[in-house]
């Protein structure tokens, strides 16, 4: 577990290897998202490095006739 901590300007640094873990690049965007447990700290991803995530996804779902 790593731990940072509170600015008194409330910024945090995020620690090096977590940065290096999920490849947070210098002005790159970040969600936080409360949940009852605490925060969730989630870098956004640009669409263009998506291409190809769902690669082996299952299409064959059953689709409404007006759908078709």
């Amino acid at each position: 577990m790593e731990q940072a901590t509170v600015s008194t300007k409330y910024q945090i640094v995020i620690p090096l290897n977590i940065r290096k873990e999920m490849d947070i690049k210098p002005g790159q965007k970040i969600f936080f998202v409360k949940s009852n447990d605490g925060i969730q700290i989630i870098p956004q991803i640009p669409l263009n490095e998506l291409f190809g995530k769902l690669k082996g996804i299952n299409t064959d779902i059953e689709r409404d006739e007006d759908r078709l």
